[in-house]
């Protein structure tokens, strides 16, 4: 039975990347909050009030006067409320990698208190709370799960660069080891949540939840990419026929292109891992990755038939790719499939330079083949409009156009302007 509920909950978040900072500021308006992380470049950057991941504003990191940002693990000590923000990658095989996860297990469970609460907000298969994390805990700080402690499961809906489906806005679930805890938790997160709580009947649930709310984001847009290799077989122009079918109320808009990111490229390879585990071999999320993981090939293969129909050589032609971020309007390049397309390019002795306006680190980039400029000027044989900025919008067709020699051309994969006035698009 659960000790008497938390009073004064004072609270850790383990992480301050695009989830655990804007959670971390959040909370701090309520409570005492401390966030931690083993980044040292990153806390000393947020102390001097600047979010590289645009997140949270200077303003805003200003006037958080109950918030501490450490990197000093004994700092977080004498929190009661553990939540932990780390990244779940997959490795080279495409298998989860659940090293930052349990690094930061461990690191709590060296600190754990009885009646401490120790969430989890990082994407994981189902069962790995319960299976991996809360054992590690166990074992470090030699308490007992739901007699001394207490775990739970919230999964992250942040969606980078979205400054309408905030953190506020978007209804949160929660899930615990124990009813009373979860009861707890829904009190917690809802002074920062005014879309509401939801309770999930369990921890499993709700990690299995956060796995196909991307998963199914993948299969729609597997469906669509796979909508555009077949109807550019018919030369028919695939966001034309999306428009169209858009006009019947149930109709799913998504669109065609690449996937990328932390999430919609990762989360379904969690969920094939356990199923794998458990004996079963999905086959519809598995041929929707192999669908997705093909687009940044079919991507440039669509780049050359376009150029040999216009008898411009790729072999030193001049390219031009704006965007490289794996979204539109935020600085994540985590996953970015347009590298992809820039390196298979660069195979083919292409002279390709990227603009992206959200990019800061020009020189680390550089230094990994990808040159990068500051301004989109020069003559150009091909421009590949390859992520929907804001910025690209603005400059407007006619501008993009000026940087192209007389019989350049412009590759629109976003659908950002309308099919008259490009050559291609996606």
């Amino acid at each position: 039975m659960p000790s008497k509920p938390l009073q004064k909950p004072k609270i850790a978040v383990i992480g301050l990347g695009y989830v655990g900072l804007p959670l971390a500021v959040a909370f701090s308006r309520y409570y005492p909050t401390i966030g931690y992380d083993i980044n040292s470049a990153r806390v000393d950057e947020l102390n001097q009030h600047h979010d590289s991941t645009v997140e949270v504003s200077t303003e805003v990191l200003q006037n958080a006067d109950n918030l501490t940002l450490s990197d000093a693990l004994q700092s977080i000590a004498e929190a009661n409320i553990y939540i932990v923000t780390v990244p779940t990658p997959i490795d080279s095989n495409n298998l989860p990698d659940l090293a930052p996860l349990m690094h930061a297990t461990r690191d709590v469970g060296g600190l754990l208190k009885k009646n401490d609460v120790v969430v989890f907000e990082s994407t994981v298969y189902p069962g790995a709370t319960e299976e991996l994390c809360a054992p590690e805990l166990e074992k470090l700080s030699g308490l007992q799960l739901n007699q001394d402690f207490y775990v739970g499961y919230s999964p992250e809906r942040i969606n980078p660069g979205d400054k309408v489906h905030t953190l506020d806005s978007i209804v949160k679930v929660v899930s615990a080891s124990h009813p009373r805890i979860a009861d707890q938790l829904q009190e917690i997160y809802a002074k920062v949540v005014s879309a509401g709580v939801f309770v999930a009947k369990s921890i499993r649930v709700a990690e299995a939840a956060k796995a196909i709310e991307n998963t199914q984001r993948d299969v729609n847009i597997a469906f669509m990419n796979e909508l555009a290799m077949m109807f550019d077989a018919m030369d028919i122009d695939t966001l034309d026929v999306i428009e169209t079918a858009a006009t019947k109320w149930n109709f799913l808009p998504f669109s065609p292109g690449l996937v990328g990111g932390h999430c919609i490229g990762v989360d379904p390879y969690y969920l094939i891992h356990k199923a794998h585990e458990c004996g079963y071999f999905p086959e519809l999320i598995k041929n929707a990755r192999r669908l997705n993981e093909h687009m940044s090939s079919y991507v440039c293969e669509r780049v050359l038939k376009m150029l040999a129909l216009h008898k411009i050589n790729i072999v030193g032609a001049k390219v031009l790719v704006m965007g490289l971020t794996f979204k539109e309007n935020c600085p994540d390049l985590r996953n970015t499939k347009v590298i992809e397309v820039v390196e298979q390019l660069q195979g083919y002795h292409a002279d390709v330079c990227v603009y992206d306006p959200w990019v800061e680190n020009h020189q680390h980039l550089s230094e990994k083949g990808i040159p990068m400029v500051t301004t989109p000027d020069g003559e150009f044989d091909l421009v590949l409009l390859a992520v929907a900025h804001r910025q690209f919008k603005e400059m407007g067709i006619a501008n993009i156009r000026s940087c192209l020699k007389p019989e350049g051309l412009v590759f629109d994969l976003k659908g950002i302007f309308a099919r008259a006035d490009v050559d291609e698009r996606l």
